[in-house]
């Protein structure tokens, strides 16, 4: 029979800090995710548990550490100051160690856990959906929140738990990393029953007596068409006769003949192409709309985020064509 060595007061120490070490860094995981949040509810959402499960484990660590982390009301929650410490090291920490697990798996590291994404509604819905799930089949150790807003900011990031976005338009944040996909093409069509009695439009200026449809988040009273040939632009003024800031209903109220609209191409070709709508001049478009992959800037990124970005970079521009 073999007898084990006796360990050494140091060895002891040391193995039942190693022992508890998966579940510290839940802990210190839970914390940070608390403060980022900005409070439990949220953090549990973002963490897919309960209230009660967060509240533990911040307990826990609070007991673990020998501190108050933070001191909560009903309406409130603020960090004490060896919270702020304690935030700053666990952040710290938790970056370095994913750092060292993805050094020591080496290219051989398989993406897993969860992944959260905003895009645009419609761009999300009907061209994005295809590359999503080519991702989740290439790696199938990852999920996905796939958010669908229009907003063309994001106010913070960190706190919603937002690993990057997909944007379309121009950029105002200028702290986060901006991936640029592709340009959306913008060209102005109307329903063939706006065109009754009316002659074909030739010039944009030719625009002006139509009633408007207007999408709030890119234009709302007026308008500037290019010429394509000449460069030269056309200022139109309007008072829209309905305004939305979702292209799927700026198009429905385009079908309904309500007025004329300057939409992405992606969107509106099949309806040019079977007759349900018209392109109207052609020749003068709005200016195209940037698409951008944006994230926060770290230290660290995880497989997830990066090979979702390998693969959206590579699909973007084929969605814009299809």
């Amino acid at each position: 029979m073999i007898k084990s060595k006796p360990m050494h007061p140091d060895q002891t120490a040391t193995a039942s800090l190693m022992a508890g070490a998966g579940d510290r860094i839940e802990l210190m995981q839970t914390f940070v995710r608390i403060v980022e949040a900005g409070n439990l509810s949220a953090a549990a959402v973002q963490l897919g548990t309960t209230q009660p499960t967060v509240s533990r484990r911040l307990q826990s660590l609070e007991q673990f550490l020998g501190v108050r982390l933070l001191n909560r009301s009903t309406h409130s929650m603020r960090l004490t100051a060896d919270g702020e410490r304690c935030y700053e090291h666990a952040r710290n920490l938790l970056v370095n160690w994913a750092a060292f697990e993805s050094d020591l798996r080496g290219v051989t590291e398989e993406p897993e856990g969860l992944l959260r994404v905003v895009a645009p509604h419609a761009f999300g819905q009907q061209r994005l959906v295809k590359p999503l799930a080519d991702y989740l089949r290439l790696y199938p150790r990852v999920n996905v929140e796939w958010l669908l807003h229009d907003e063309t900011t994001l106010q913070d990031f960190i706190s919603a738990g937002i690993d990057c976005a997909i944007q379309i338009g121009e950029l105002t944040d200028t702290n986060l990393v901006a991936i640029k996909l592709a340009e959306v093409p913008r060209i102005v069509v109307a329903a063939p029953s706006i065109l009754a009695g009316r002659p074909m439009p030739q010039q944009a200026i030719d625009l002006a007596g139509f009633p408007w449809l207007s999408l709030r988040t890119f234009y709302r009273n007026e308008v500037f068409l290019r010429q394509m040939h000449t460069g030269e632009i056309q200022r139109l003024a309007f008072t829209p006769r309905i305004s939305t800031d979702n292209l799927y209903a700026l198009r429905t109220a385009t079908l309904e003949g309500l007025g004329v609209a300057i939409g992405s191409g992606w969107i509106l070709k099949d309806d040019i192409a079977t007759g349900r709508l018209v392109q109207l001049v052609p020749q003068w478009q709005a200016t195209p709309l940037p698409v951008h992959l944006v994230y926060p800037y770290a230290r660290f990124y995880p497989a997830r985020l990066r090979k979702f970005i390998e693969v959206i970079r590579a699909a973007v521009p084929t969605t814009l064509q299809g």
